[in-house]
């Protein structure tokens, strides 16, 4: 989930799950070793055989949950390991984060580490674990846990991680400025992680996460890519995956193409004529209007401008539409436009653009974090308080910063975006990456229009590789892409893990 601020407003993003049409193959799956795109999964019925690692140090036993005893779930989730960890190993270290770790369920996973990310900034990754990638998940407005089929964990170890501090379970002062300093509190809980975990300490290593992820992923990436050789902890990065990711500002993924994505889908907002011509008149006193076919050229033809008068508040279209959206449709959810009421109940209380009231919440329960090792708290899937000293994250943007020289030195660097995401526009991320320079160039040279295929479902969007980096375009899916398009999701993360060289 992820806290966003835009004027006066405060939205927390959080998930859905839409389940695979076909009921036989509800159940869990295997991943071939198949190169081929058209047969990337065999589906097989679900078993109790769960492969269990064994870890030499002692401690590890202490993080260890028994999968046949979380609370409300009916079935079993199989071995994991959960708990507080410091970031450093000074003795009367205050700072800690919540860590659930699920280790891979195929052979050719175990030696592949994806760290996971919820956004925010203070928004907790059991979020991602309970309603997007993890192996048991809990729906909107459903009564019970169900298995996940589409479980990240079906392809390699996944560790979700609730950070910064003050985010979640974690615990201790806020103290961090930056995403530096964000990077180095996580590498600090890395390396007692995997003192305790040092069994896969030399797995292949992953970064991925959505929304404000968008700034954690390519500052961590950067820093771990920037350690010395002498660093008590190195490890084996290979890429980054972002979904919906914040890259640049709010004004290039939100405010300039909010008018057209009203027009793209006219259909569902259904705005009558002339308050469609009053938003056409705003997005030209603005500078706005055609800014994508004029300065995103494929290639660009030098750094985009910024719209002189945006700083105004009468250019912040992209509230005004949201507002006569909620006017017409009750239920207009910012993460998934297609959404319509009734509001749907949820276990962690957000399942829409606003939070509706749930008690206890599923982690707020005493069971709930008896079970899993954590400490007796009132949890809230988004902090209440600044994760970031003065509520200020003081970092420039990714794609102006960190992410080229994260895509320069990764072997895969992938950025996803869902069509009917309102709070991160597609085409706003689209844009930011033909505003950016890596390997020499700025932005694509060519326009991404292949076709992404997704076996069993079909076309699914497009999508286009240059120079590392890969972005994909997902149809029928808002902000939270492993829990609305899942099956898509996990072959995205399949290609990231070299499992497929193409779709």
């Amino acid at each position: 989930m992820l806290l966003f601020f835009i004027g006066l407003c405060v939205f927390e993003f959080t998930n859905s799950h839409l389940n695979f049409p076909h009921t036989k193959y509800r159940n869990s799956f295997n991943v071939s070793r198949s190169k081929s795109s058209s047969d990337y999964l065999t589906l097989r019925q679900h078993t109790e055989s769960f492969f269990k690692p064994r870890f030499i140090n002692p401690k590890a036993q202490d993080f260890y949950v028994n999968g046949s005893t979380i609370p409300e779930v009916n079935f079993d989730v199989g071995p994991s390991w959960a708990g507080l960890l410091p970031i450093s190993n000074k003795t009367n270290e205050s700072q800690q984060l919540f860590f659930w770790y699920f280790p891979s369920q195929s052979t050719e996973g175990i030696n592949d580490l994806v760290i996971w990310l919820n956004g925010g900034p203070g928004c907790s990754s059991m979020e991602g674990l309970l309603q997007e990638n993890g192996p048991f998940l809990w729906q909107w407005g459903t009564a019970h846990p169900v298995r996940n089929p589409y479980a990240w964990n079906t392809l390699a170890n996944v560790l979700w991680i609730e950070q910064p501090v003050g985010t979640g379970f974690s615990q201790g002062n806020v103290t961090i400025h930056d995403e530096d300093e964000l990077a180095e509190q996580l590498y600090g809980f890395l390396t007692q992680f995997f003192d305790v975990f040092m069994e896969i300490k030399n797995n292949l290593v992953y970064l991925a996460g959505e929304s404000y992820a968008g700034y954690f992923v390519p500052y961590i990436a950067n820093y771990i890519y920037s350690l010395p050789e002498t660093a008590p902890l190195r490890l084996n990065l290979q890429g980054i995956l972002i979904f919906d990711p914040l890259i640049t500002s709010s004004l290039v993924q939100l405010e300039i193409p909010a008018v057209s994505f009203a027009h793209m889908h006219q259909n569902i907002f259904n705005f009558n004529a002339s308050f469609l011509s009053y938003l056409d008149g705003q997005n030209k006193k603005c500078g706005y209007e055609n800014y994508t076919q004029t300065y995103a050229t494929y290639p660009p033809h030098g750094p985009l401008p910024i719209p002189s008068s945006s700083h105004t508040n009468e250019c912040d279209i992209w509230a005004t539409i949201f507002e006569a959206a909620l006017r017409i449709n009750p239920a207009f959810n910012i993460y998934r436009i297609t959404d319509t009421p009734p509001i749907l109940w949820d276990v962690l209380g957000f399942p829409g653009s606003f939070g509706n009231k749930q008690s206890p919440l599923y982690f707020a329960r005493s069971d709930v974090q008896q079970a899993i090792h954590a400490p007796k708290i009132n949890w809230t899937e988004c902090a209440h308080t600044p994760v970031f000293v003065d509520d200020i994250d003081r970092s420039p943007p990714p794609i102006n910063s960190v992410l080229p020289n994260v895509i320069e030195k990764s072997q895969r660097s992938i950025i996803v975006n869902g069509e009917h995401d309102f709070i991160i526009i597609a085409e706003g991320t689209r844009i930011a990456i033909q505003n950016m320079t890596w390997h020499g160039m700025q932005g694509f040279q060519m326009e991404p229009k292949t076709r992404f295929i997704v076996p069993e479902q079909g076309d699914l969007g497009f999508f286009h590789t240059e120079r590392n980096l890969t972005y994909v375009e997902l149809v029928l899916c808002g902000h939270m892409g492993p829990q609305f398009q899942p099956r898509a999701s996990l072959q995205i993360l399949q290609y990231l893990l070299g499992r497929i060289h193409s779709w």
